[in-house]
């Protein structure tokens, strides 16, 4: 019998191992996953930012209203002596009004000058101009002003003389305007305008303002 052939064996398969893999797979899932990172911490950051500046805008830099209020009138130029007589018209008559201007904000409310007009039956019988100021942040402001009363828009009026001797009273309104601007750090501006209509009774024999009642306007 013939020998067998001889049978060689088969050569074992080559393993690589895992550092053997091709770089650029390796490195691109690197890539990925750094990507990946990146976005979470700049979507986590920017809902962290979004929250914060929401909470500042509806608390630190929300413009709130500035609170006008009429604190007390007084009449100058009125003689007791002459009662509720109209000869009294004949003099200098002048009132001074006090007011004051709160500012809420978390910043100066700034304003230019304030108007003060009284009206008799809707007729401008007196004017008063205010400088401009300033309200510091979480301050109130007050300020008086002197309003002449222009006599001879009164005796306009026919019914003047009725009215005054018959409940020695007369009655009058006013108007306060103050405009002004609300800046927080330089990034919020607020143009604030307030006004104030008032009804009052002057008292010729007591020469004193009773019954003030007042509402208040904000424009925005």
């Amino acid at each position: 019998m013939t020998e067998p052939e001889h049978v060689r064996p088969l050569a074992p398969a080559t393993v690589l191992p895992l550092s053997d893999y091709p770089a650029t797979d390796k490195q691109t899932l690197n890539r990925r996953r750094n990507r990946l990172k990146c976005l979470i911490c700049v979507t986590v950051t920017s809902l962290i930012l979004i929250t914060i500046v929401l909470t500042l805008v509806f608390t630190v830099f929300r413009v709130k209203d500035p609170i006008i209020k009429m604190n007390g009138v007084t009449v100058n130029g009125l003689d007791s002596t002459t009662g509720t007589q109209i000869q009294l018209l004949g003099t200098n008559i002048s009132m001074i009004v006090d007011v004051s201007v709160k500012n809420p904000n978390s910043a100066s409310f700034r304003y230019s000058n304030t108007t003060t007009d009284i009206y008799y039956k809707g007729t401008v019988v007196g004017e008063a101009r205010g400088p401009p100021g300033k309200a510091r942040a979480h301050r109130t402001m007050r300020m008086n002003m002197t309003v002449d009363i222009m006599i001879d828009r009164f005796l306009l009026d026919p019914g003047l003389a009725r009215e005054v001797s018959g409940s020695g009273l007369l009655n009058v309104w006013s108007y306060t305007k103050v405009s002004g601007k609300v800046k927080i750090l330089g990034m919020v501006k607020k143009d604030v305008t307030v006004k104030m209509n008032c009804t009052m009774a002057v008292n010729i024999t007591r020469q004193a303002i009773q019954d003030t009642k007042c509402k208040k306007d904000i424009d925005l």
